[in-house]
């Protein structure tokens, strides 16, 4: 930004710009958005971010955000507890409830594995995964990570574990070309992955 710009207005475009997807235009235009909102619109937005990390933490069963103990689908007696969707992050649960054909409930994993980048077991929700499994009464497991390298690898690393506790582990019949994401799949093509699920070997 020019440097006659406000030293605020310049603090608050650098913010901006370190959102995915947003250049330093779209950061300034937003920034300048800010500035003209009134003095309490602009606290609620503030207030909103602030909430985020005040308020929001992991459900204890299936590891999306929620600001109860509980997230919504998880405490839902509507919802088929038999069939659980695992899911890389909480915003691939968004697009199958967009899709409207999934009644079971979610998993997340928060990442993948990636050995490139030191990820490994332990850092995802999967003892999180295997602990529900007997309690939930859990009889089939989605593998729903996207079709990369590493989505695949640890779709498998999961159907290893899962298998001899007796769980039928199945993986989306992806329309997705490889290295597709599920957070841009219409709901035509989620609605077919999940209705032609194939149980995975």
């Amino acid at each position: 930004m020019p440097e006659s710009n406000a030293l605020p207005l310049v603090l608050l475009t650098e913010q901006f710009a370190k959102l995915p997807g947003i250049g330093m235009k779209s950061a300034q235009r937003l920034a300048y958005h800010v500035m003209s909102m009134s003095e309490q619109d602009a606290k609620t937005f503030a207030d909103a971010i602030a909430n985020i990390h005040s308020r929001v933490h992991l459900c204890k069963r299936g590891q999306n955000f929620t600001d109860k103990d509980i997230c919504p689908v998880c405490a839902s007696s509507k919802r088929d507890h038999s069939l659980v969707c695992v899911v890389e992050s909480p915003k691939d649960i968004s697009a199958f409830e967009g899709s409207r054909e999934f009644n079971g409930v979610y998993h997340v994993l928060h990442g993948l594995l990636s050995p490139m980048e030191n990820i490994g077991p332990q850092d995802l929700k999967i003892t999180e995964l295997l602990k529900r499994i007997e309690p939930e009464g859990i009889t089939e497991v989605i593998m729903a990570t996207n079709p990369t390298v590493e989505g695949e690898s640890t779709a498998m690393y999961i159907s290893k574990l899962l298998k001899p506790l007796g769980v039928k582990v199945t993986r989306l019949a992806f329309g997705l070309p490889v290295g597709g994401t599920l957070e841009y799949a219409d709901k035509e093509t989620l609605n077919e992955a999940i209705k032609n699920r194939n149980e995975m070997k």
